[in-house]
């Protein structure tokens, strides 16, 4: 094959186009942190909304920038990406195009998550965004999974599932659904009404997915951490656990650890978003926790024994944690030297400038990963799927992309390691 001419920091220990020609999975991918841009000013102009700029290049400088000053900043190009997203027809072409930029740089699986009640208004029921959303995705596994290369067995096949998210906060603004919400609810506090969305969400989706039978394969919990605590959403997530279907909350993100602990025993989370924060003692705030260091070792412990995967995302939490400054820096080294269970994941194509072969390379460069780690983590990021299929299905699945990557790894490097 022809290899793309790469950089000399790039050959330091892998090549690009090998991560390029690697399967892999995205299991921490907002979908509309991930529309094209070219599709979001298309958007904006036929549905008369306003941007800061009409050009690709003017909205990277202006919103979608290389670098933010704090989580709020990174947080602003939401409005206008969830804004253009308020019709069936938008929704399955932002799905449809996500699906074949994933497929194009060799993902294989991805599970996009999102909040429906942010685009629930009256033009489409929770069942229409669902519906319009999976439409796009199945398009576009229709049509890759069609192909020879795979036909023929020499690529896995491209597989998906829906990642539903509830809001730990939000205000009326937010979407029309939240601001009628308020409105009925107005003798209720805020939590309250947060935690109303979150169980209304989980009833929906697992009855969307039974009798629809779209593939909704988790929930998740996104927002705000600092004051809104996971254990507002316990009925929610108690729900969809009676129900089957996985969880995965954003914990550690931009609060300390007790928001992990909180995740993994009060709404019993199966994997962590970021998770960044776990071994930051200083960030420990309850004042009932004397021994600060020895508590985030047992909770490190704790989730490395469980096996509970931490989603992490190497850009995104260089933007919305400036301190961190390089990359060298980042908790992934000590999640490693702790062997906890971890995959390598996106966060937000778009408001990250970013894809899996950009995260990949990263981590397989810069934490200098050795060729066997570098296979155990991206084979994981496919063992710990919410796959929808079942056990057996999953491991022939898995199976497939164990092929495919030692052929990738094969054509590479032969039987040498690379330079480490």
């Amino acid at each position: 094959m022809t290899e793309k001419k790469s950089t000399p920091q790039e050959e330091e220990l892998y090549p690009r186009a090998f991560i390029q020609s690697l399967p892999k999975s995205d299991l921490h991918v907002h979908l509309d942190g991930s529309l094209r841009l070219e599709t979001l000013i298309e958007l904006a102009k036929e549905q008369n909304l306003e941007l800061p700029s009409y050009t690709v290049e003017g909205l990277k400088e202006l919103v979608f920038k290389p670098s933010y000053a704090n989580l709020g900043e990174y947080l602003y190009g939401f409005h206008f990406l969830t804004g253009v997203l308020q019709d069936p027809k938008s929704l399955e072409r932002a799905a449809y195009e996500f699906a074949w930029d994933n497929i194009n740089e060799g993902v294989c699986y991805v599970e996009p998550r999102f909040a429906p009640q942010l685009h629930i208004n009256d033009k489409q029921t929770m069942e229409d965004v669902l519906t319009a959303v999976n439409h796009g995705l199945v398009q576009a596994k229709h049509e890759r999974n069609n192909m020879s290369a795979v036909v023929d067995g020499s690529q896995p096949p491209f597989e998906y599932g829906i990642i539903a998210c509830a809001m730990r906060h939000f205000e009326p603004t937010f979407s029309e659904y939240y601001r009628r919400l308020y409105e009925v609810h107005q003798h209720s506090n805020k939590k309250e009404i947060h935690a109303i969305a979150s169980l209304e969400l989980a009833r929906g989706i697992t009855k969307i997915r039974d009798q629809l039978g779209i593939p909704i394969v988790g929930f998740d919990l996104a927002g705000e951490e600092a004051g809104y605590p996971a254990e507002h959403h316990q009925a929610a997530f108690t729900h969809v656990h009676r129900h089957f279907l996985k969880k995965t909350v954003h914990a550690g993100e931009a609060f300390g650890p007790e928001s992990i602990f909180q995740a993994i025993t009060d709404i019993h989370a199966d994997r962590i978003g970021h998770g960044y924060y776990l071994f930051d003692a200083s960030a420990v705030q309850d004042p009932i926790i004397t021994n600060r260091e020895r508590y985030v070792q047992d909770l490190a412990a704790y989730i490395a024994d469980r096996r509970i995967t931490v989603e992490v995302c190497l850009t995104s939490n260089m933007q919305t944690n400036p301190r961190i400054k390089e990359l060298r820096n980042h908790q992934f080294r000590l999640m490693r030297a702790h062997k906890i269970s971890t995959t390598i994941c996106t966060a937000n194509r778009t408001v990250s400038n970013t894809t899996m072969t950009d995260e990949l390379y990263k981590a397989a460069n810069v934490f200098a990963l050795g060729r066997r780690e570098l296979k155990n983590i991206v084979i994981y990021g496919f063992k710990r799927s919410f796959f929808r299929g079942s056990y057996l299905e999953k491991r022939e699945y898995v199976r497939q992309v164990i092929d495919h990557y030692e052929r990738a790894e094969e054509e590479f490097f032969g039987n040498f390691e690379p330079k480490q």
